[in-house]
């Protein structure tokens, strides 16, 4: 019995020693899902702080990426001369209005054609034809742009001197009263009081730019008249020196304007040109090229025989 008894405390004692190793091993995978979860924890962190990092330097870059952006806007060369002046120099290599045989003349292609002149698209901008009543000719056209217009047009000039100057000159005969040079962005202006209905005055500015064999007028009324800082004016400023006159070979007098037509959008331009390549490709026996001493003109000839005899008498 008292073996049983023995062999009872050793099976208890072990019993013990079984649980205390389990309890430590407990305690051991405690502390170490203590420590993954504070490695973990100190993982995300370190995630956390290198997104934001990384999120800090993305924007960084971006706003490095607009500054440059707006460094190299603010960096382009305008269209036109900044400050006044009474002279306009530098017209056909950096500035416009531009001729079609110019160097450096711009990419035209998508600009409304009316003949005289191509003018370029803007946005929000209201354009009407002017136009002769009796044959319905087209003799200019003004652009609306919020509450200032631009009316422009394009007339002949002799071959080797300019036109504005006598132009402005025999402005000024006429309107010596109210009329006045400034110097102005396209050289010297004309600002000119215009009566409207019911007595009242608009103040007009008007400028002339010289080109080969023309000159382009334009006139200015409202703000793009009298405030030279505000938008209105920046805008009209910069659309008509972007301009494209087409003189054309026809011979004209001086001051004559040049011969415009009805609107003409890109596409319906691009429209006849291909239309005429295709009615030239079908012309039956059209010659392939110059021709040169090497081709031949064959002739033929056709003999009738005359009398084999004459009568003597």
């Amino acid at each position: 019995m008292g073996l049983f008894g023995f062999g009872k405390k050793k099976h208890h004692d072990d019993d013990a020693a079984r649980e205390k190793d389990a309890k430590k091993a407990r305690q051991n995978a405690a502390d170490a899902n203590d420590v993954n979860d504070a490695a973990a924890d100190d993982q995300k962190t370190q995630q956390s702080e290198t997104a934001a990092q990384a999120k800090e330097q993305d924007a960084s870059q971006d706003a490095g990426a607009t500054a440059e952006s707006e460094q190299s806007q603010g960096d382009e060369q305008p269209d036109y001369p900044t400050e006044p002046s009474e002279e306009y120099e530098g017209r056909g290599e950096d500035w416009g209005p531009w001729d079609v045989n110019d160097e450096y003349v711009p990419d035209y292609d998508d600009y409304l054609d009316l003949g005289a002149y191509y003018i370029p698209f803007m946005k929000g901008i209201e354009l009407r034809i002017k136009a002769a009543r009796a044959n319905k000719a087209v003799l200019g056209a003004t652009i609306t742009y919020g509450t200032s217009s631009l009316e422009v047009e394009a007339f002949a000039a002799p071959k080797t001197l300019g036109l504005w100057d006598d132009v402005r000159a025999d402005l000024l005969d006429s309107k010596s009263d109210v009329a006045k040079e400034v110097p102005g962005v396209f050289g010297t202006e004309l600002i000119l009081p215009v009566p409207i209905k019911e007595g009242k005055m608009v103040t007009t500015r008007i400028v002339g730019v010289d080109g080969p064999r023309w000159m382009l007028r334009g006139i200015f009324s409202g703000k793009a008249a009298t405030d030279p800082d505000d938008e209105e004016t920046r805008a009209l400023n910069r659309f008509f020196s972007q301009i494209v006159v087409e003189r054309g070979e026809e011979p004209l007098a001086p001051r004559d304007l040049i011969p415009m037509h009805a609107p003409v959008t890109p596409g319906e331009r691009r429209a006849a040109q291909e239309q005429a390549q295709q009615d030239a490709a079908q012309i039956p026996d059209r010659p392939k090229g110059p021709f040169d001493s090497d081709q031949q003109v064959e002739q033929k000839t056709t003999l009738a025989r005359g009398p084999m005899f004459s009568e003597v008498r």
